[in-house]
């Protein structure tokens, strides 16, 4: 059964980890990988990833991207939403900070970060803006 609107966009609001999927290409299927994102309801997704990656090529390549996320319990649920990419910008620590807390315990927060920013290399923030959405909950399977 489809998800309502609020439904599908407080799911994804939840700190799951998504499957971000991007053209990858003629001959070649989607890129698919897994990637921590940050949504609050209305807004528009976004993600952080290396300024210098695959993934962020084809991005910016595409011009859009999709991200899909699912969970077991307490029923089968999954959310897909896709849409073109409304902006681009240099990663601040803030922002890694934000979506690392999201992420990981609190006592985990400060080292990785710690670690992520000065090993990682130059990351940036891709803005997504939820165009179409796919949604279900399966229930009690």
């Amino acid at each position: 059964m489809p998800l309502t609107p609020e439904e599908r966009a407080l799911f994804l609001a939840e700190p799951h980890v998504a499957a971000l999927a991007v053209d990858a290409g003629a001959g070649r299927a989607p890129l698919t990988v897994p990637i921590w994102y940050q949504y609050a309801p209305g807004d528009d997704v976004w993600i952080m990833t290396g300024l210098h990656s695959r993934k962020y090529e084809l991005i910016k390549a595409a011009g859009r991207f999709s991200l899909m996320v699912d969970r077991l319990e307490p029923t089968v649920r999954y959310v897909s939403v896709e849409g073109p990419v409304v902006a681009a910008e240099p990663a601040s620590v803030e922002q890694l900070r934000e979506l690392s807390a999201r992420y990981l315990p609190t006592g985990k927060v400060d080292g990785y970060v710690d670690f992520s920013w000065k090993n990682h290399g130059e990351q940036v923030v891709v803005r997504m803006r939820p165009e179409r959405w796919v949604s279900s909950d399966l229930g009690q399977v």
